[in-house]
């Protein structure tokens, strides 16, 4: 079937508000609509995760996967929702007849992906998910009689109820093991094309007034623009916030100190963004990942324009012939943005209240020159289920050259629920100063669940500690609204998530490697046994090495011998 247009929907004539299509259906979704309401706006849905929807994929290097997921899931699996999404807009562009959109399941939708590829390279017209279930396979699969056979092999035993992917598999590798292995290619004449490259510089090399090379790329626990993992809190236990990473001496000779807000500006835009001292860059290298856009980074331009995120920088050459941008580097330069009135919220929110409030805290960042907002999370609970497996809250900081009107403070302390008699207060209007603090006893225990610094936020280090690590703060009562960067009583910090998996934190694994002897693998393995970081996605393991070089094994000492006089004698 082929890809339905918006013609033969109806036509770009007809324009459908997205609040007519998402709400509380009669599916029982729950739906809001961000924006103007309007085609261009966004709604947001409920999804189930993916493990419950299952998922096929099909990889770059030639295999085929499938994992079924389970049939009832509240919330619904996203294609359900988008489905129902395309036939309410059918019948909202007036459409008649039958649907474009028939599917019953995801296996349906499967089943015309695989169609699309009929007569490829990618073909995979001989794969089903009952094969897929049973083994992964490679491609190209095309149909063919051994394809057949092990449908009807696997049909036959599933009549006769027998185990179909476990012990031995009746279906054996039945795609093609060497792609193009008869010399004929997806091209008009059936020959291979070779580029023959030359080298050629960047498409903009650095000069004296753009002295650094700025690269983008990934974070280790992030993918792509964070559509999905940008919603995950706990995700952003590694890499808190966006940061600028920069040499240290770079920073020391432009009198940069860690934290600071700088002016990173290209030829085509500029942003600001917080510096990080990191000596994995190399000396005029600065670093800024791509996933930092406009809802995570952003604020207003002395114009007045709202800030576009790392996006703004970066320059729209690419290679002509694998059509790859040039976004590994791009000439900025660096400079100190002197806006000294800051400001820091963060918060713990209710199950499911976190995204909402991500929203609303997003429009408002276009209300001062630099905003950030992220979210972040608590340590899991083992064996916890549902709301009781993680907290998730909602991280603000902003920054600006005067002190914010106190209307626009006051909508932030709303969106993160500061507000009630629970809340410690302070403000000094004359003075730019506002201080709020809200807390839950929990047991015996009281905890920081949320609070706001602006204008003075020294204190920030050892506050956002306290709350995030949920820590016992009835011993400092009043002393939370002082603006003094060393907390009246020691807050003794839980240390820095290394391996998000089992929530393992860089102080554990330096106490480990204390009394860990052996040669660099082993002592990697004793570690790794120990606490089990690295052990699950693998993505920990470059820092574990790391840590493991830059950490010296402890002494052994030998007992002392007394030579006699007569031995030396």
């Amino acid at each position: 079937m082929p890809a339905p247009t918006l013609a033969a929907l109806g036509g770009a004539g007809n324009v459908v508000g997205v609040a007519d299509l998402v709400g509380a259906g009669s599916s029982g979704d729950a739906g809001r609509v961000d924006g103007a309401g309007s085609v261009g706006g966004e709604a947001l849905c409920s999804v189930s995760p993916a493990r419950d929807a299952g998922s096929s994929f099909t990889y770059a290097e030639r295999s085929a996967t499938h994992t079924p997921g389970i049939t009832d899931s509240a919330p619904r699996h996203d294609w359900a929702i988008a489905v129902e999404f395309a036939q309410r807009l059918e019948v909202a562009l007036g459409r008649s007849g039958s649907t474009l959109f028939p599917y019953a399941d995801a296996e349906s939708i499967w089943n015309e992906h695989r169609e699309s590829t009929r007569g490829r390279d990618l073909d995979i017209t001989g794969l089903s998910y009952a094969i897929l279930e049973a083994a992964p396979q490679q491609w190209p699969c095309p149909d063919s009689g051994d394809t057949r056979a092990a449908q009807a092999v696997l049909a036959s035993a599933a009549a006769n109820s027998s185990v179909v992917g476990g012990g031995e598999s009746p279906v054996t590798s039945l795609g093609q093991a060497r792609l193009y292995a008869d010399g004929i290619f997806p091209t008009a004449d059936g020959r291979a094309r070779f580029a023959n490259v030359s080298y050629k510089p960047v498409a903009e090399a650095r000069e004296a007034r753009y002295p650094f090379s700025l690269n983008t790329g990934r974070l280790r626990d992030q993918w792509h623009g964070m559509s999905r993992t940008g919603t995950l809190g706990r995700l952003f236990g590694h890499v808190r916030e966006p940061t600028l990473q920069m040499h240290p001496q770079d920073m020391a000779r432009r009198l940069l100190q860690e934290g600071d807000l700088v002016h990173v500006t290209s030829k085509r835009g500029s942003i600001l963004v917080p510096v990080q001292a990191s000596k994995e860059q190399g000396m005029s290298q600065v670093f800024l990942a791509m996933h930092w856009g406009e809802e995570f980074l952003s604020g207003r331009s002395s114009s007045g324009e709202r800030l576009a995120g790392v996006n703004a920088l970066t320059t729209s050459a690419y290679c002509p012939d694998s059509k790859q941008p040039e976004f590994k580097h791009a000439a900025v330069k660096v400079l100190k943005a002197e806006l000294p009135w800051t400001l820091l919220a963060m918060a713990w929110l209710p199950d499911g209240q976190a995204l909402q409030a991500r929203v609303q805290l997003q429009a408002l960042m276009a209300e001062f020159p630099f905003a950030s907002c992220v979210p972040f999370a608590s340590t899991p609970v083992p064996g916890a289920q549902g709301a009781g497996a993680e907290r998730q809250g909602v991280l603000f900081r902003a920054a600006a050259s005067e002190a914010a009107p106190a209307e626009l403070l006051e909508r932030i302390e709303a969106i993160l629920q500061l507000q009630g008699a629970e809340v410690l207060r302070y403000a000094d209007a004359k003075c730019g100063q506002r201080r709020a603090m809200r807390l839950q006893r929990v047991d015996s225990d009281t905890r920081l669940d949320g609070f706001l610094l602006a204008g003075d936020t020294s204190a920030q280090a050892w506050i956002s500690s306290l709350l995030q690590e949920e820590q016992a703060a009835q011993a400092y009562g009043r002393a939370l609204l002082l603006p003094v960067a060393k907390p009246p009583l020691a807050v003794v910090s839980k240390g820095k998530v290394v391996c998000t998996c089992f929530n393992v934190r860089d102080i554990a694994i330096e106490d480990n490697l204390k009394s860990t002897t052996g040669s660099l693998p082993e002592r990697l393995a004793k570690l790794q046994g120990a606490l089990q970081c690295g052990t699950n996605c693998g993505s920990c393991v470059p820092e574990l090495q790391r840590m493991v070089r830059s950490s010296a094994p402890p002494m052994t000492t030998h007992p002392i011998i007394p030579i006699s006089t007569a031995q030396t004698a």
